[in-house]
C-alpha cells in the first residue's frame, strides 16, 4: 500500500508550543501580495478574533459590514472586492471589515456562517444578516442603501475615519522564548523530535507548572505518533474493528493533526463510554493529552471535557 507524502512540520507559536493550525489549512497570502486580497483601502479593515470587539464597538458610531471570505473561494474574493469599491464610493458612511473565516473560526461561528461568502451588517452591536453567496453588484448596492437608511433611522450617522494607506503600524516584537523552549523550537525546525521532547521535559522538571512546556510536550507527542502514518490504512483499520482501541486512538491523532478536532474528541469520548478498566484510562489520558494540544481554553476542549465527564460518571 502506498504511503502518504510526508506532512510538513508545523511552525511554533510564541508560547513555544507547536501551532497545529498551520497543518489544517494553507497560509493565507497577506493582503497586497500575489494570491491575497488587495491591500486595505481607506474604509476597509482586515479583522481577526483579537480585533473583532473593536469592530462591534465601532458599530455604535457607524454601520459596519462584515464580509466573511476564504482564500480558496474566488466568489468570496469577488464579493469582497465589490464591497470594497462600494465602501470607497460611500466615502466613509460605513466600514467594510474583511474576515478570513478559516483563520478566524470563532468570528465565523459568532455570525453562524455556514459558507463563504457570508455578509452581515453590525448596527449598534447587533448583527443584521445581509446575504450569502454570489450577489450581483447592483443588488449589493440596493442592500447597502437599505442598511444606510436603517442606520439613519436609528441615529447611527457617524463617519469612518479613513486609514492612511501609507502608514503601517510597527509590528510588535515577538516575546523572547525561555532557553529550553527556544531549544525545542529549534529542534523541531531541524526535525529532531527527540531533542524537542527532552527540552520540554527538562523545562517541566525545572518548573512543573510550566504550562507552555506541558502544551509543547503534548504537541510533540502528537507529531511523533503521526509521523509517517498512512491515513487510509489507519482509517480502514479503525472501521474494520471499532473495538480496537489502538486503531481508534490512531485515527483521533490524525484527525487532530488534520484539523478535525471535534471528530477526534467525539470518537474518543465514545470509546470511553464503551470501555472500562485500563483501556478506558488509556483513552481518557489520550484525550487529556489532546486537550493540551488544542489548548485548554478552546471552546471545543471545554465541550469535550464536559462530554468526557458525563461518559465517565
Amino acid at each position: 500500500m502506498s504511503q502518504q507524502s510526508p506532512e510538513p512540520r508545523p511552525r511554533l507559536d510564541v508560547r513555544g508550543a507547536v501551532d497545529l493550525s498551520a497543518l489544517a489549512r494553507p497560509a493565507t497570502p497577506a493582503p497586497g501580495t500575489p494570491g491575497g486580497l488587495p491591500a486595505p483601502a481607506s474604509y476597509v479593515r482586515d479583522v481577526d478574533e483579537s480585533t473583532f470587539g473593536d469592530v462591534v464597538q465601532a458599530s455604535t458610531q457607524h454601520p459596519v459590514v462584515v464580509a466573511l471570505w476564504a482564500p480558496w473561494s474566488e466568489v468570496s474574493q469577488q464579493v469582497v472586492a465589490d464591497l470594497a469599491a462600494l465602501a470607497q464610493e460611500d466615502d466613509g458612511r460605513w466600514l467594510l471589515a474583511r474576515v478570513d473565516a478559516e483563520a478566524n473560526p470563532q468570528v465565523a461561528a459568532a455570525f453562524q456562517a455556514q459558507s463563504v461568502p457570508t455578509v452581515v451588517a453590525v448596527l449598534a452591536g447587533q448583527p443584521l444578516p445581509l446575504f450569502q453567496g454570489a450577489y450581483p453588484r447592483e443588488q449589493v448596492r440596493a442592500v447597502l442603501d437599505q442598511l444606510l437608511a436603517a442606520a439613519e433611522a436609528n441615529g447611527i450617522t457617524g463617519r469612518v475615519a479613513p486609514a492612511d494607506p501609507g502608514a503601517e503600524a510597527e509590528p510588535e516584537p515577538e516575546p523572547a522564548l525561555p532557553p529550553l523552549h527556544q531549544a525545542a523550537y529549534e529542534a523541531i525546525e531541524r526535525d529532531d523530535l527527540p531533542a524537542a521532547r527532552e527540552a520540554y521535559e527538562q523545562a517541566l522538571r525545572e518548573n512543573p507548572r510550566d504550562t507552555m512546556a506541558k502544551a509543547g510536550l503534548a504537541q510533540v507527542g502528537l507529531l511523533e505518533r503521526t509521523a509517517g502514518a498512512d491515513l487510509r490504512a489507519v482509517r480502514e483499520a479503525a472501521a474494520a474493528d471499532p473495538a480496537d482501541v489502538d486503531a481508534q486512538l490512531a485515527v483521533a491523532d490524525l484527525d487532530v493533526f488534520g484539523g478535525a478536532v471535534e471528530d477526534a474528541f467525539a470518537r474518543l469520548v465514545d470509546v470511553v463510554r464503551r470501555t472500562g478498566g485500563d483501556e478506558r484510562e488509556r483513552v481518557r489520558m489520550r484525550l487529556v493529552d489532546l486537550f493540551e494540544v488544542i489548548g485548554t481554553d478552546d471552546p471545543r476542549v471545554v465541550a469535550a471535557r464536559r462530554a468526557l465527564t458525563s461518559a465517565l460518571y
